[in-house]
């Protein structure tokens, strides 16, 4: 049975292709989801992708991924910046977790060059475009196979 991968996109993502593509470029959240299954089959895992504008149900799925998903990829969108909440849930997950933005929050704004997701995060995969997931996911193949 393959390994479990769950995807979190926060807020915003489900506008992924619509929103600012000049930042985030011209690929749908569902395009970036049937690549990420189409190379976790390749590389014998199973994701669950999931999005959400609400924090409340980022934490939820952080929660039913304990014991049940070998690793939590997550873009949290603005809440990397903002949720000591979705810090504390992923404190609280024992597998590993990789962060992933778009574009390179460090070229942007202040208030971006901070998130409160990588202490926690096993990786970070940033400015890549939405090759990011796929270069998170393979990382994660490598890092949960020898887990």
């Amino acid at each position: 049975m393959p390994k479990l991968i769950t995807v979190l996109n926060g807020p915003n993502l489900n506008l992924l292709g619509l929103r600012q593509p000049d930042i985030y470029g011209h690929e749908t959240l569902d395009d970036v989801a049937a690549a990420t299954s189409e190379l976790a089959e390749e590389l014998g895992l199973a994701v669950r992708f999931l999005q959400s504008n609400h924090e409340g149900q980022l934490i939820d799925w952080v929660h039913e991924a304990r014991g049940k998903s070998a690793g939590i990829i997550i873009n949290a969108g603005a809440l990397t910046h903002t949720s000591i909440a979705l810090l504390d849930a992923l404190h609280a997950y024992d597998g590993v977790v990789i962060e992933v933005h778009i574009s390179n929050i460090h070229q942007r704004e202040p208030f971006r060059h901070h998130s409160f997701i990588s202490p926690r995060a096993d990786g970070v995969i940033v400015g890549c475009g939405t090759q990011g997931y796929q270069l998170a996911l393979q990382r994660m193949a490598r890092l949960v196979a020898t887990k």
